[in-house]
């Protein structure tokens, strides 16, 4: 973050100082970053007291200024230099984040930290910085990570760490960036309409990035008509000065070019766009191969990144970086090298044992699903392909039929095993899908839980199977992934 005194941040937050006078707080400044972990906190930072699931971050106010912390943004006096601002009504966002805040602690300290990245983003975008906004109802972490690859040769990239990209998450990203960031890359998510229209106004983007509107998150919104309003609100956010990436390949996204003001670059697999991908081939590994084409211009392009959806991820990240000054040739260098960067998100690692492991297990939706069991079934297609699977959480009325249509979906990329995880309606119609589309016996096998997934792969697998390991993140199969690549998994 920019260095700011106390007395500086109290003003834009709106909050009061306590334990601290107003003398100190003018000389007192905030160097470090902004914190909500206090094992996080270091010399300069700031720390936001938080509730918690366990514990309320008020109750570590003390430790984080005893590890370096300057001051804590609170929503009462926590007996060192602090911040207070008053507990508010929380918002449907802000109530989504912090689902342990009962008194609006919580909402107040996330309000004046959404002040306090708006003003900082303010003057760093006077200053020069570019930000670039990326939503979408699935691929945004991937695209976020490719984004900040191919624009790292152009100068320094801030970008989050895995899926930070909610009302904590996104300004908490912002106020890593310093005077010496030339790019701020920020997912956008929602669970309602409005989040990231908020979010576009604490750092509004010059460039924004629309992936796709599927059907995650469907039980919050209702309908793909309203997930599809909601994503608008990004490129709704740009001005006219700006650039609006959508993927031409989803009309829905497309559609989108008559809600903005920003100029509009369309990416897809077709001629018809204008950053497109030609002679699309995928290797062994589902690591695509294909011709980047802009501008009447083209060149090879080799991805690191696994599976066949990634193609329309790159081809956004390439637009981007072409808009920031990038050659085509600088894109596809750094395209070739950009391997995953956030955890658990279609992760390829081939075992000692021969055994290869795709861990995607972060994060489901029935797209994304889709997409890993077509990687799975081409990576495994000399052998036996084993799909580990667990609930797609939020789709609300659809997650039945979901679930069965993922099931059905195995059976027909000829998946050898399916091991459907949990026990609640929507896995039973995942294994019920399956069984009625393939006459289904022990190639579909059901079990209660993670531990008892492990213990049957362990069992079973033998060298040359290729396993996919996909949830939604509170599936806890994330665990399972990383079991199965260590070696007392063999």
């Amino acid at each position: 973050m920019i260095a700011l005194s106390l007395a500086r941040i109290a003003d834009i937050v709106g909050g009061r100082l306590t334990d601290v006078t107003a003398e100190e707080a003018a000389e007192i400044r905030v160097t470090g970053t902004v914190e909500f972990d206090s094992r996080a906190v270091g010399p300069g930072c700031l720390f936001l007291a938080l509730p918690g699931a366990r514990a309320d971050g008020h109750d570590f106010a003390a430790a984080a200024v005893g590890a370096g912390a300057v001051a804590v943004l609170a929503a009462r006096p926590v007996g060192v230099p602090a911040i207070v601002v008053d507990p508010v009504a929380a918002e449907d966002g802000a109530a989504g984040v912090l689902e342990h805040d009962t008194d609006g602690s919580g909402a107040a300290v996330l309000a004046a930290l959404a002040r306090l990245a708006a003003a900082v983003a303010a003057e760093l975008v006077a200053g020069g910085l570019r930000i670039v906004g990326i939503t979408g109802s699935s691929g945004k972490t991937s695209t976020k990570d490719l984004i900040a690859a191919v624009l790292a040769p152009l100068g320094e990239v801030i970008a989050p760490p895995g899926s930070f990209n909610n009302e904590l998450g996104h300004p908490w990203t912002v106020l890593r960036a310093t005077a010496d960031t030339d790019f701020l890359v920020l997912e956008m998510s929602a669970r309602h309409p409005g989040n990231i229209a908020a979010l576009a106004r604490i750092a509004p983007p010059s460039i924004a990035v629309v992936l796709n509107v599927g059907t995650a998150h469907l039980g919050e919104f209702g309908s793909r008509e309203a997930i599809a309003a909601t994503k608008s609100e990004l490129p709704q956010a740009v001005p006219a000065s700006g650039v609006v990436v959508l993927n031409a390949d989803d009309p829905v996204v497309a559609a989108m070019a008559d809600v903005t003001a920003g100029r509009v670059v369309r990416v897809g697999r077709s001629p018809e766009a204008d950053v497109w991908a030609g002679d699309v081939t995928l290797d062994p590994l589902a690591r695509a191969h294909f011709t980047l084409h802009a501008a009447h211009d083209e060149t090879p392009v080799s991805l690191a990144v696994h599976g066949d959806h990634q193609v329309s991820n790159a081809l956004c990240a390439a637009a981007v970086a072409l808009e920031c000054g990038a050659s085509l040739e600088q894109v596809a260098a750094a395209l070739a090298t950009a391997g995953p960067v956030s955890r658990q998100r279609m992760a390829v690692t081939t075992r000692g044992d021969g055994v290869t492991i795709i861990n995607d297990a972060y994060n489901a939706n029935p797209d994304s699903m889709s997409a890993g069991l077509k990687a799975l079934a081409w990576m495994g297609r000399e052998g036996r392909t084993w799909a580990v699977l667990g609930e797609m959480a939020e789709l609300g009325d659809d997650a039945i039929s979901e679930h069965d249509r993922i099931g059905r979906l195995a059976v027909r990329l000829d998946v050898s095993r399916l091991i459907v995880v949990g026990t609640g309606r929507p896995m039973s119609a995942m294994l019920h899908g399956a069984v009625m589309e393939g006459s289904w016996g022990s190639e579909a096998t059901p079990v209660p839980d993670a531990d008892a997934a492990l213990a049957l792969l362990r069992a079973e697998l033998q060298p040359g199977d290729v396993v996919l390991v996909k949830a939604s993140n509170s599936a806890g199969l994330g665990a399972l992934a990383d079991a199965l690549l260590t070696e007392d998994a063999r």
